[in-house]
């Protein structure tokens, strides 16, 4: 029987089991993929936003080459704390179901069953790609998330969004010399994308080097080509890869199957406690951790201020666990 168990072994999933360890609670991580699967996916070399410093966790300095770290550095930062620390990992193993209650939950995998006496979600929402229901979106050409440019170059390549995800593959893409238009939904570029990206794209619009189309949507794709919904009517263009940077969001199917209600907002945001700041969900015993919490809001909860959830929760969790009997 553990004290707790955290599902998802990233970095805020990585710092609730560090807090519960040094409040003396034996914990266990699940975890679906690799460790920090989230980062697998992102592109090669991606430099992060934010300073190393902001995504230190454990009080273990992060020591970068640059002024903000990239993805690789990241990547090994967090495999050394998870070493140091002695984390309990089990990586590769889906959790598949949730039974019991507070106090006694069984915590169902692929391969096994662990008991807990609280559990801790902590997946993020990189998992789920915002999709366009569109045809053709199941096609081979059309990728969901950005690795590198090398594959798209010397192709005619559309990416799909406005944000920063959207710019840099843009730009990579176009300096890989790719033939690249830009798809966006909205009259411009997010009013979000970073003051040294936005420059760097909105004179390679202007001066003709990336295609762009503004109030614009894509309404079917082909193996050769894509429609597009454009202010003057519908056009066609040539085109060999679609790159959707559309955004991602929770596996509500798989929050749901865990018994946590959905808000009927905007953001759809899980049930939470946000106001006492236990981050307890509606299901007694089950807390949400990290970005997860904002719901389709991904840009309310990074690293940097997510990882503070886990001292709350730890908390919580201690000071429960010293009033309630343990459930044999």
């Amino acid at each position: 029987m553990h004290d707790v168990i955290v599902i998802g072994a990233g970095p805020v999933g990585l710092a609730c089991s560090i807090e519960a360890k040094r409040r003396g609670l034996d914990s266990l991580i699940i975890e679906k993929g690799a460790l920090c699967n989230s980062f697998i996916g992102y592109p090669t070399q991606m430099e992060f936003f934010s300073t190393p410093e902001l995504l230190e966790i454990g009080g273990h300095p992060f020591p970068t080459r640059d002024y903000k770290p990239r993805r690789e550095e990241a990547l090994d930062y967090y495999r050394g704390v998870a070493t140091a620390e002695d984390l309990d990992l089990r990586l590769y193993e889906p959790v598949t179901d949730l039974r019991g209650s507070d106090g006694h939950f069984t915590v169902v995998t692929d391969e096994a069953t662990h008991e807990t006496r609280k559990v801790v979600v902590a997946t993020g929402f990189y998992d789920v790609p915002n999709r366009m229901n569109v045809p053709g979106e199941d096609l081979d050409k059309v990728r969901h998330y950005f690795k590198e440019p090398y594959p798209y170059a010397l192709t005619d390549v559309a990416v799909v969004g406005g944000a920063n995800s959207a710019v840099k593959a843009a730009l990579n893409c176009y300096r890989h010399e790719a033939t690249v238009t830009m798809v966006v939904r909205e009259p411009t570029l997010d009013d979000g994308v970073k003051y040294w990206l936005r420059p760097d794209a909105e004179n390679r619009i202007a001066e003709g080097s990336i295609d762009a189309y503004f109030n614009t949507t894509v309404s079917a794709i082909e193996p050769e080509t894509l429609h597009l919904d454009t202010p003057d009517g519908p056009e066609r263009i040539d085109n060999d890869f679609v790159l959707a940077m559309t955004g991602y969001r929770p596996n509500y199917d798989f929050l749901e199957q865990l018994g946590i209600a959905i808000r009927d907002d905007e953001a759809r945001t899980p049930v939470h406690d946000e106001e006492g700041e236990t981050f307890e969900t509606n299901r007694d015993g089950l807390y949400l951790a990290g970005t997860i919490c904002g719901g389709c809001n991904t840009s309310r909860w990074f690293i940097e201020n997510g990882r503070f959830h886990a001292e709350r929760i730890m908390d919580h969790i201690a000071v429960t666990l010293e009033t309630e009997p343990a459930v044999a």
